[in-house]
């Protein structure tokens, strides 16, 4: 009988902490920031906040947009002002872990009862799940891989489901750069665009083992073999010169712009490029769905990881201390699935909620929610999952390996350092 009281009172105490936002919502408002580009997707936003404050007299939801880059760079600062965005965006990984040991976002393990943690993919609660508390409300999930213009191939006698190696990768790239067409699109100026690289060529070579021996410290850690020799494959393709002119100083925004503006066959992205191709192109309209391809990060002769294990992310929305209970609210009406199926429909993004997967309208989203769904390994891109100092070091030598001016070796060793620095103050 004990349990089952304490069962009880633990769910009239998560009930309480939602229900309250009827005495307390008078004159209240929350404030949510995003990094999405998209228009469909911040309309969607909107709409959202709309429908939540006509059933919730006194409650004002404002949706405010800062670009990407921008975000991360004031996110500390803006965690430090009295206006703070009640509701995050988040990536998830060691800037969140981050936060938490701050102490500037909430643990929402109480709000969230059972009924709004099973509507979620496991996969996608456990992102957010810290030491067994919930910290985070999930929302999407990406994997990153190579959009392609099918002209642009055709036009240079590339097959794209013939790239099953990175050799073929390799070979791909001269046939299209022989054609008169720059093979890639990068956003080099953003640095995490070129990461991509060489944390999947790190994926491929050692596939889960060689990255989790390298966070708990084992051997040379993110010095082993397996960084060093990412490092050297990436460095074939980028003697190949495959980018386009001025691809340093390219943001992700310009970039997918001129990949739907038909200047490059490929670009290595996650889901979130179809939004901002067409956001970014002249057309604002970008490649046609039937002219676009999607293929995988190739596999290594003789690589460790299992070809189907997909890098990407699991991100979602974190409530900073202090907010009003109306936060967490707003979040479970913005999480039900009847709400969720509708960007599924737009394919702006591929929600984590279940029951909204059989709307995913866009073949390629529609394919990678498949992908992600039968990997038996998901790495969450590397400069989230190992934290914002970490991170900006795997960004930093990523741009270095790509212009030559850092050898495998020593980039390698550069992440390790980093690695270690942080964690011997921890």
């Amino acid at each position: 009988m004990r349990n089952i009281r304490l069962a009880s009172s633990a769910a009239i105490a998560a009930a309480m902490w939602l229900s309250s936002a009827g005495a307390l919502a008078a004159d209240t408002t929350v404030r949510l920031m995003h990094v999405d580009q998209n228009p469909e997707t911040g309309a969607f936003y909107n709409d959202v906040a709309r429908r939540f404050e006509s059933t919730h007299p006194g409650v004002k939801v404002e949706i405010q947009y800062l670009e990407n880059e921008s975000y991360k760079k004031k996110l500390t600062t803006l965690l430090q002002s009295p206006d703070k965005p009640n509701i995050l965006y988040s990536w998830g990984g060691g800037t969140m872990r981050d936060q938490i040991k701050a102490g500037v976002v909430e643990d929402l393990s109480a709000p969230m009862d059972a009924k709004w943690r099973e509507s979620f993919m496991p996969a996608a609660l456990q992102a957010f799940t810290v030491n067994g508390k919930v910290y985070g409300v999930p929302l999407q999930l990406g994997q990153v891989g190579f959009f392609y213009n099918k002209d642009l191939f055709a036009k240079a006698g590339v097959d794209a489901a013939s790239i099953k190696t990175w050799d073929d990768l390799l070979g791909a790239v001269k046939k299209i750069k022989d054609s008169g067409t720059t093979p890639i699109i990068v956003g080099g100026g953003d640095k995490w665009p070129l990461h991509f690289y060489w944390s999947h060529l790190a994926l491929r070579i050692g596939g889960k083992g060689a990255f989790e021996s390298a966070m708990q410290g084992e051997g040379k850690g993110f010095a082993s073999d397996t960084f060093v020799q990412a490092g050297t494959l990436f460095q074939q393709l980028t003697d190949l010169k495959p980018f386009q002119p001025g691809y340093l100083g390219a943001t992700f925004p310009q970039s997918s712009g001129q990949f739907g503006d038909g200047k490059g066959a490929m670009v290595l992205q996650l889901n979130s490029m179809l939004g901002s191709m067409k956001a970014n192109s002249a057309n604002k309209l970008g490649i046609p769905e039937d002219k676009l391809g999607w293929f995988p990060f190739p596999a290594v002769a003789g690589g460790k990881g299992d070809p189907s294990d997909t890098l990407g992310g699991m991100n979602g929305w974190l409530v900073t201390k202090g907010s009003p209970k109306e936060a967490a609210e707003f979040l479970r009406f913005f999480s039900e699935a009847s709400n969720q199926r509708i960007p599924a429909q737009r394919g702006s993004y591929i929600p984590v909620v279940n029951g909204t997967q059989d709307a995913i309208a866009n073949p390629i989203l529609r394919q990678l929610a498949e992908n992600v769904a039968k990997s038996h390994y998901h790495q969450i891109y590397y400069d989230q999952m190992l934290g914002p100092s970490v991170g900006a070091v795997v960004n930093d030598i990523s741009v270095d390996l790509a212009t030559g001016k850092m050898k495998p070796a020593d980039a390698a060793a550069a992440v390790q350092a980093a690695w270690q620095r942080v964690n011997s103050t921890n």
